[in-house]
């Protein structure tokens, strides 16, 4: 047979075909695995309410922001100088922008699979998965300079508290400080929330780095009692009844993507965890693409659109810093 009649060989061409349809088959079992095997901590998820609302065709997201005017005063039974009230509102936009990953198979890789009877290897779309969402986990603290994306703690309008020293030693983290001291500056962040907007904003949930977490969460409020600093809090507060950790507040992980921190040292951040008050913007959370034939290789294109982190009240959030 001449490699003329080889190459033209229905057979050949069959097996070609028989392994594309295995693939198509198997890409849809692989892409349940992808989404089932998400287990790991990129908090963004596990912190900050999601909206997906604005559609996939979305190029920003717009909000509106109003505040009442006006304050009325007694008058006489003739007056006609009666104080105005009004509504003022401001527009914002955030910019959606694209992330994009990828994952393929050879057409070999298939063959053997089929061959062996066994399911394609999942673990290479598990990594296209797991890249994109430590994209977005890091978008919604950090946000993104070069393309306009805001992050949680890029916001310029969170107010901010530094924690007292602990009279003695001068520092201010909680490794130096007592246990009720630790409690004092817990409420004190939480606290200013309530000052601050006069009870307007009542915060129901802390976020502390792990360190700080597991140190509370391990160390008790008093001696003679089993009660940890971590429970002593939430059954006295009358506000948060949730505290929770994240890597992404320690000072040495902002440092690797924020160029200019505003913040000094580990901080911790109160704040009221609603949509209403904060959402990580995902107009597409993630979409697998139909796989694409390239040479003898099928290549799968995955797909994100983030706006990054929206605060629609600033003064619903505190942050302690030097902790």
């Amino acid at each position: 047979m001449s490699l003329l009649d080889t190459l033209n060989n229905t057979n050949v061409r069959g097996d070609a075909e028989t392994a594309a349809m295995f693939f198509q088959r198997e890409l849809e079992s692989v892409k349940a695995q992808s989404y089932d095997v998400l287990r790991a901590p990129l908090r963004a998820f596990d912190l900050i309410p999601t909206d997906s609302t604005a559609g996939a065709g979305a190029e920003s997201v717009v909000y509106e922001q109003y505040d009442m005017t006006g304050i009325a005063k007694i008058i006489g039974d003739y007056a006609d100088d009666l104080p105005r009230s009004d509504v003022k509102g401001k527009e914002f936009i955030a910019k959606v922008k694209s992330l994009g990953a990828s994952f393929g198979y050879s057409l070999q890789e298939i063959r053997n699979a089929q061959l062996a009877g066994k399911p394609l290897e999942a673990r290479k779309a598990n990594a296209a998965v797991r890249s994109i969402r430590e994209a977005i986990n890091r978008i919604a603290f950090y946000g993104d300079d070069d393309f306009g994306l805001q992050g949680w703690l890029t916001n310029p309008n969170l107010p901010a508290v530094t924690v007292p020293a602990d009279g003695e030693s001068s520092g201010t983290t909680f490794a130096s400080k007592s246990p009720s001291q630790i409690v004092r500056d817990m409420n004190a962040v939480v606290n200013s929330i309530i000052e601050r907007t006069n009870g307007a904003e009542q915060p129901d949930t802390l976020v502390l780095p792990i360190e700080q977490y597991t140190l509370i969460a391990s160390t008790n409020a008093d001696t003679g009692t089993d009660t940890t600093i971590l429970q002593y809090f939430i059954q006295n507060n009358p506000f948060v009844d949730t505290v929770e950790w994240s890597n992404e507040l320690k000072a040495s992980e902002r440092a690797k993507y924020i160029a200019s921190d505003q913040y000094s040292g580990d901080i911790m951040i109160a704040y009221r965890r609603d949509p209403d008050a904060i959402t990580l913007e995902l107009p597409v959370v993630f979409e697998q693409l139909p796989e694409q034939e390239r040479g003898l290789e099928f290549v799968v294109p995955a797909h994100s659109r983030v706006a990054g982190t929206l605060i629609y009240y600033p003064l619903s959030q505190a942050v302690g810093e030097g902790i």
